[in-house]
Parts: structure tokens; sequence; C-alpha cells
């Protein structure tokens, strides 16, 4: 009876010292296996736009006078949006005045000149004339060699050339003498008539006035930018090789605008991709896709807002599948740890199609066990686990 006494006091104490040493469970995260539907999607970062925007320009370089319309203001088809005059000179200093002035002056004195100089050659032309009508009589007549009518002729063409070239010379003259005057009026013609109305040639909503303010503009500046705020597309841009998996027709929902989720279609993807930097600095291949909203914008929506597009690419009915919190890897496969019997437990499993939260599982798991979130470093197989 004493030994059994004693027995059971040393097997007491060796229980005691093994539940005193031994490791306590690791507290776990857990969740079940379950079947049930798998979206896969791909997400990227876009913009709403107006799909026909419409940009005003400059018809002719001149002066815009200030502009009365807004951006958000409604216009009709036809209506004057802008004023387009002729620049105003900058008006002369006492110093280029006086300059303009001499111009002027010294202009008028070789117009002078230069009729002056035509008198004389008029004059000097009928004396050449007479000279050679004279010799033409005596030639006739014998009286005179073939050189000497040669000779008055010659002088005839001479005088005929220099009248040609008075004329030109006081033509040129009075050109200048026009554009030094034109300087000088400048100032008292800058109030010419005003303008050129620019029209809008579409109906629709300013989306952006580019200035308001008088200015000059060359021709072609844009002005404004008018578009329908109920035609409206979205536009994102996606890694080249998510883009491959995305077809026409696709479903998408939009959100991060600020407003209810929108349910929009693939409507075009584009057939080549641009290098776009992340905002990590990595240079990545994207290609544009255009999503049509399924129902009207709301008015809240603007052209340029920028949204968060989620378009479906394949839909798992009916499979089994697993957190993908619960998934990490062992070498080169996927693993999980379930529970069983209280300890965790090393399972590999295959995958198939996976989103953001849930992974298909092809084999290695059964339906409705349990596995471990998150796993840490302290859990590992075998190791004891409170849930």
């Amino acid at each position: 009876m004493r030994r059994l006494i004693v027995g059971g006091v040393i097997l007491a104490a060796i229980a005691l010292l093994l539940w005193v040493f031994l490791p306590d469970p690791v507290p776990v995260e857990t969740a079940r296996v379950e079947r049930g539907n798998l979206t896969v999607s791909v997400e990227a970062e876009g913009e709403a736009r107006v799909r026909e925007v419409v940009v005003i320009s400059a018809p002719i370089t001149g002066l815009l006078q200030r502009i009365d319309v807004h951006a958000g203001d409604e216009i009709a088809a036809g209506l004057v949006v802008a004023q387009i005059g002729p620049a105003r000179p900058a008006p002369l200093d006492s110093r280029a005045r006086a300059v303009a002035e001499a111009v002027a002056a010294a202009a008028t004195a070789a117009v002078e000149l230069a009729r002056s100089q035509l008198d004389l050659a008029d004059a000097t032309r009928d004396f050449a004339r007479t000279e050679a009508d004279r010799a033409r009589a005596l030639f006739s007549r014998a009286a005179i060699s073939k050189t000497m009518l040669d000779d008055a002729i010659l002088a005839e063409r001479s005088a005929d050339a220099a009248v040609a070239t008075a004329r030109a010379n006081l033509a040129v003259r009075e050109k200048e003498l026009e554009s030094a005057q034109a300087v000088l009026d400048s100032e008292a013609t800058s109030g010419a008539a005003c303008c050129i109305g620019v029209r809008s040639p579409v109906a629709g909503r300013i989306l952006r006035v580019m200035t308001e303010d008088e200015q000059v503009l060359q021709a072609g500046t844009p002005i404004m930018e008018i578009g329908d705020l109920r035609d409206m597309e979205i536009v994102v841009h996606v890694l080249s090789r998510d883009a491959v998996d995305i077809a026409e027709g696709a479903e998408a929902t939009i959100t991060g605008w600020g407003g209810p989720v929108l349910a929009a279609r693939v409507e075009r993807i584009a057939p080549s991709a641009t290098t776009r930097v992340s905002a990590l600095g990595i240079e990545e291949q994207r290609v544009e896709v255009r999503l049509a909203l399924l129902q009207p914008p709301p008015p809240m929506l603007g052209h340029g807002f920028r949204v968060t597009a989620r378009i479906t690419l394949d839909v798992a009915r009916d499979v089994v599948r697993v957190p993908v919190a619960a998934l990490f890897r062992s070498g080169a496969d996927w693993a999980v740890y379930s529970v069983e019997a209280g300890r965790a437990s090393l399972r590999v499993v295959a995958i198939g199609r996976r989103n953001q939260e849930f992974a298909e599982v092809l084999t290695g798991l059964e339906e409705q066990a349990t596995i471990i979130l998150h796993p840490s470093d302290s859990v590992e197989n075998g190791v004891r686990i409170l849930q």
C-alpha cells in the first residue's frame, strides 16, 4: 500500500513538472473551408470623361474680349461664347513718337524728291522722242548716217526706262510714307470696329474655360471646352498582363468616386499599351480600357473625376474556397495549417482561380475543414493551438 502511495506521488510530481514546462498553446484565428461562388476581377484607377469633348479655339489672331460665360453654364448650339477683335498696338512714348514723326517727315521729303525726279525723267523722255523722230525723218532723206539714227533711238529708249524707274521709285516712297504715317495713326485707329463672334458648334455644358480675361491670342489657341455630361464613359489603364484576360462586354463596377456603386460594361480595349511610371517609380506597360455606364450618370459625377473600376474576368460557381489570408508558401507549393485534435496540421494544397479574398481549392482540403488565418512564426506542424 505504501508503495502504491509513493508511486502515485511520483507520477503526480512528474505530471506536474510536465504541465509546468509544457509550452502554452498558441492563440490563433480560424475559419472554415466552405463552398461558394468565386469572382475573379481586376481593379484599376481611372477617370470619368465626357465621351465627346469639343474644344473651342480662337479662329484668328487678335484681342480676346473678357468672357462672360463660366464653367458649368448650359449653352445652346450657335450661341456666341467669345468675341475676338483686332489687337490694339502698344501706345507710343515720347521718344518713339518723336522718332516716328521724324521718319514720317523724311518719307514726305523722299516723296517730293521722287516726284521731282519723275518730272525730270518725263522732260528728258519728251526731248529724246523729239530727237528720235527728227533722226528718223533725216535718215529717210539720207541726210544722216545709220549710226546717228541708232544713237537717237537708244536715247529715246533710255529715257522711257528712266521714266519707269522714276515712277516706281515714287511708288516706293509713297508706301514708305504710308507706313510711317500708320505708326502715328495707330493710336487713333485703335478703336476699330469689333469683333468676330466665336460660336459654340454644339449644345452642352461648359466644362472648362482656359481664360476669362482680356488678352491677345494666337489663332488656334484653345478658349474653352464644352461637352454633354449625360454622355459619359469611364477610362481606366490596366496592366498589360491583366488586359489579356479582359473581354469586351465584361461586367464591371465603378466605385471610389464619392457616390453609389455604378454598373458598367467593357466597351473597348486599346490594341496597344503605353509606358507609365507607377507611384513607386516603376515603369509599367498599361492598356487603356473604356467602360460604358449601364445607367445615366449621376449629376454629381463630373468630367475628369477619379474613379476605381473593378472588371470581372471570370466567375467560378459552387467551388471549395479558402481565405487567401490562410495561404502561405511551403517551398514551391501552397500550404495551410488546419486544426486537427487541437493541434496545427500542415496541409499542402493546390489552388486554382483566386481573388483578393478567396482562392479555389483543387486538392488538399475538404469542405468544412477548420484552417488557421494569418499563421505566425509560432505556428508549426503539431503545435497546440488556442482558438
